[in-house]
């Protein structure tokens, strides 16, 4: 995955370079990937990183003309191009299409620079005039950045993996950090599932001076957004749809071939009504399963028919099957354990999905940032199996995410939701390809805060701006069946029936009571999943777990190694496996995240 890993030395310099050499290997999972290191014993750093070929990132270090100015980034910013005109008055040099703008920007602006980024990304940037360092991240976490300080300096990386490999005494789990992944699958306060390991929080810059302390600031407050008035409906619907025809073009910038990511949703929709891309010109996909065409199949097709552009279906069937152990290995080691083996899933799709295109375009986030919606809580599962201070942990994360939902709920989905546990997916999408994500451009997540009441949780405003783009595109029903006529009242029949096939399909899949699961396996000749499955998922991991991934749970499981973790229940665990592989219960939830918790002791604890 692109990234950086580094070392700022209290002192200590014997080797860093070496150091973080053995870092940023850890790093490297395609080949492909350039990568390189550089180091300053002077002011006692050193940096390494690694990119995609022909990424905007792909030109590091960046120095300025005086070479007295080193940046090295990771990720991407689509700044105006007012901004960059800006640059060029003042006679910089530089590849509009590259990161070699930025060191400029440093030039001109100081550290407030960082206040004009917009993108997921994380750097570091020496000033050899100042003999001053910066280390920081986007303001929302997006780009995950790990860190961990001891007497010798501060150690950071894009990958957990990279601090562990230097740093073994750091290999064991927090208690704290696994029950909250258990409870809410994810850690919770920028903690990590490492004992003394953390996340940088979002928006964070720290400058580190010669026989100073480190500083550690902020450049960005949420509360300058949280403070805004809130606008009239027709003043926020006018300039949503001035700032979405504003800021879209800057995610189809660049001359590598890009792909929508398309589903039957509004958030992809709203991105295909407003391109600008010529006809044929922007390949169209969707994931789709074994069962039937998935609604977002058969909306996403007609969508790409209408604008005329090519459309395919990425297939996920056996062969995701066969390739499942080594799939779930690799999500939980280049995740760093943060997303659990249903991560494999990306991993398979974004690799087919790099062979139509190396850039992916997606609405991923829009509901999180234009309808607040929350995509993760506790959920108690799991809890019958824990025991020690990881059950105890689990029960108290319910309290802790809670806690951490108070406040403004826009705040909680871009500031907490997106770095604890949607970061984690983004992470092993990058594994493969150049991620984009119109949805969290500054001016768009701004302006959101200023929906009024009636519109901050509606899909209104995404449906009048797709109507708005492509009035042809507003014709179509959502996978839900949800069109203009539902939001103004008028209820169609085709929108019950994909409201009751997606319920039922949640109550069939993983959602499937344990009373549900007893009945089922007496009509199990029957083959109902045939009928109940695969009208809105492409992947069903309850009959995955049941059927062809059995031997694989077993296996795993029930492992002597797997059995005898102190925070498992071992009898509990047996119970479990043979109760859900027996087709008469459902552990679905349960065993992602006990296969997971095992992968990221085998995988990255207990490795050498």
């Amino acid at each position: 995955m692109p990234g950086i890993a580094g070392i700022i030395s209290k002192g200590y310099t014997t080797d860093i370079g070496l150091s973080v050499e053995r870092m940023i290997q850890c790093m490297i999972h395609d080949p492909s990937c350039t990568s390189g290191s550089h180091v300053d014993e002077r002011l006692g750093f050193a940096i390494a990183w690694v990119s995609s070929p022909g990424a905007f990132a792909d030109c590091m270090p960046v120095w300025n003309e005086e070479h007295n100015i080193c940046l090295v980034f990771s990720g991407e910013d689509f700044a105006d191009e007012d901004e960059l005109a800006r640059l060029r008055r003042q006679d910089h040099v530089f590849d509009p299409g590259k990161a070699s703008y930025l060191v400029h920007l440093y030039e001109e602006y100081g550290v407030k620079f960082l206040e004009k980024l917009n993108g997921g990304f994380c750097g570091f940037l020496a000033d050899l005039r100042e003999m001053k360092l910066l280390l920081f991240n986007d303001r929302y976490g997006i780009n995950r950045l790990y860190y961990h300080e001891n007497d010798r300096g501060i150690f950071f990386a894009s990958e957990a993996k990279a601090l562990l490999k230097l740093l073994p005494e750091l290999r064991q789990l927090d208690p704290v950090s696994l029950g909250e992944f258990f409870s809410c699958g994810c850690a919770l306060q920028n903690r990590t599932l490492f004992s003394k390991v953390f996340l940088m929080r979002g928006g964070s810059v720290w400058s580190f001076s010669p026989r100073q302390p480190v500083k550690k600031e902020s450049y960005f407050r949420k509360e300058t957004w949280e403070q805004q008035p809130a606008l009239s409906s027709d003043k926020y619907h006018q300039k949503l749809k001035e700032t979405w025809a504003r800021v879209l073009p800057r995610y189809f910038r660049g001359n590598q071939r890009m792909g929508l990511s398309l589903t039957g949703g509004v958030d992809s929709r709203m991105i295909l009504a407003w391109t600008q891309r010529q006809v044929g010109s922007l390949s169209c996909y969707t994931f789709g399963g074994p069962y039937r065409e998935s609604a977002d199949v058969k909306v996403a097709r007609e969508l790409a028919r209408i604008c005329q552009q090519p459309y395919e279906i990425i297939p996920v069937n056996g062969e995701f099957l066969s390739e499942f152990p080594t799939l779930a290995e690799k999500t939980v080691y280049i995740s760093d354990g943060a997303m659990d083996v249903t991560g494999a899933i990306d991993l398979y799709v974004q690799r087919r999905a790099r062979e139509i295109a190396p850039v992916r375009v997606t609405g991923t986030n829009g509901g999180e940032i234009l309808r607040r919606l929350v995509a993760f809580k506790p959920t108690g599962h799991g809890l019958s199996v824990l025991q020690g201070d990881v059950r105890e942990s689990a029960r108290k994360a319910v309290t802790t995410y809670l806690e951490e939902l108070q406040g403004h709920k826009l705040s909680f989905t871009a500031f907490k939701q997106t770095p604890w546990y949607m970061s984690a997916k983004f992470s092993v999408e990058r594994s493969h390809l150049t991620l984009r994500m119109p949805y969290f451009d500054n001016d768009l997540v701004a302006l959101s805060y200023q929906a009024p009441k009636e519109l901050a949780e509606s899909n209104e405003p995404a449906l009048r701006l797709i109507a708005a783009g492509n009035p042809a595109l507003q014709t179509i029903g959502t996978d839900r069946g949800v069109t203009i006529r539902t939001i103004a009242g008028s209820i169609r029949p085709r929108h019950r029936f994909q409201q009751f096939t997606f319920k039922a399909e949640y109550a069939y899949d993983y959602g499937m009571p344990q009373w549900l699961a007893k009945l089922d396996h007496i009509m199990a000749p029957l083959h109902l999943e045939k009928l109940f499955l695969g009208w809105h998922k492409f992947h069903h991991f309850r009959v995955y777990y049941r059927d062809q991934l059995a031997k694989y749970v077993r296996e795993v499981l029930l492992d002597p190694q797997t059995r005898g973790r102190p925070y498992l229940q071992g009898n509990r665990l047996e119970e479990m496996v043979n109760g859900h592989l027996g087709g008469y219960r459902n552990y679905t939830l349960e065993f992602h995240k006990i296969i997971s918790s095992e992968l990221i002791q085998r995988q990255l604890l207990e490795i050498r």
